[in-house]
């Protein structure tokens, strides 16, 4: 009797609830058999079975992040694919409420978006603003990070002292700009009074005014970076410079096959993420220029943004076209970003 129990299938000594696990002598790989259908829970079921707490834990900012971008995301690009502006969406008028008359129009937003001047013109100031001010960015956040990453007096005070406009709302820092650029009043051009030098169209002039936001944002970006350098050249040994200089390898030879590999991984992540903020950054332009004087410097954010709150009638199907359009451009930077450093080896 015993011996005819051993020879029945694990999971039907068991009561046939139990499947039989195994491993595979071909494969290595572990098996199971007399699994029922629709007896064995799924992996999401057992996930939340075994992590229910963490399930709980993530469910509100699951929530959250679904209501503040997985609405709006879904709602701009249906409307996108209207013709909905100011007089043609649900409105009320006194106590009349009228209904929703915009119509679906499919991708023709698209297609004049694209084929259309306008856009066209707008991305291509968008680029140069957003190459020009990471580059610049960078650069001079690596020099600082470099000046202050050695045994020099009065770091920690340079230190705080660069880390300032970081700590200042950017709003409020927009706004001491711009006084600052006040043609009539504001003290560049005073000083440069005081040289005898003519006053300057900082905000009023197409090319002043370009490079006027230009060197704003510099201003406001250089603490990340610098910062974010800073923590990456202080994880780099010192052994290697010390090596290094003993071959009697030369600054810029120790700069360029040490520093630079060493701050990789940091570079790579600090550079996507100023691209990413620079080509959206709205308040700089905003508050600075308004985009102005004319379209001189306006960024494809702004000009949305233009499109659903300043021209009449509002056009709400435009503005959600080119911000549509701004998250696919921004998406595919992002996945040509990420395959040009796994070609080159970085895992990101």
């Amino acid at each position: 009797m015993a011996a005819a129990d051993t020879g029945r299938p694990v999971a039907t000594a068991a009561g046939g609830d139990t499947p039989a696990r195994g491993r595979s002598r071909a494969t290595g790989r572990e098996t199971t058999t007399g699994t029922a259908p629709g007896k064995a829970p799924g992996r999401l079921r057992r996930s939340f079975s075994t992590h229910w707490y963490a399930w709980t834990m993530v469910a509100p900012v699951v929530v959250v992040i679904g209501v503040i971008i997985g609405y709006p995301l879904v709602r701009g690009v249906y409307l996108s694919l209207t013709n909905a502006n100011e007089r043609n969406v649900e409105r009320s008028i006194g106590v009349n409420q009228l209904p929703a008359t915009y119509e679906f129009v499919g991708l023709d937003n698209y297609k004049d978006a694209l084929t259309g001047d306008q856009f066209l013109a707008t991305l291509g100031w968008t680029v140069l603003w957003t190459v020009a001010c990471v580059s610049i960015t960078f650069a001079l956040g690596l020099a600082l990070a470099n000046i202050l990453n050695r045994k020099i007096a009065g770091r920690a005070f340079y230190r705080m002292l660069l880390v300032l406009p970081w700590a200042v709302p950017g709003f409020v820092s927009v706004f001491a700009w711009r006084f600052l650029y006040n043609q009539d009043n504001g003290l560049l051009n005073k000083l440069l009074a005081g040289g005898g030098i003519d006053a300057v169209p900082w905000l009023n002039d197409p090319t002043w005014a370009k490079f006027a936001v230009i060197s704003v944002n510099v201003w406001l970006g250089i603490p990340f970076m610098m910062v974010a350098l800073l923590g990456g050249l202080q994880s780099i040994p010192g052994e290697l410079y010390e090596a290094a200089e003993m071959d009697g390898a030369s600054p810029w030879q120790r700069f360029r096959h040490i520093t630079m590999p060493g701050l990789r991984p940091v570079s790579t992540t600090v550079v996507l993420l100023s691209t990413i903020w620079t080509f959206n950054m709205f308040p700089v332009i905003f508050l600075l220029t308004r985009g102005g004087p004319g379209e001189a410097t306006q960024i494809l954010v702004t000009q949305a943004y233009k499109f659903s709150f300043e021209i009449s009638p509002r056009d709400f199907a435009q503005s959600s076209t080119w911000g549509v359009l701004i998250l696919v451009l921004l998406m595919l930077f992002a996945a040509v970003y990420r395959r040009v450093l796994r070609k080159q080896g970085d895992v990101w």
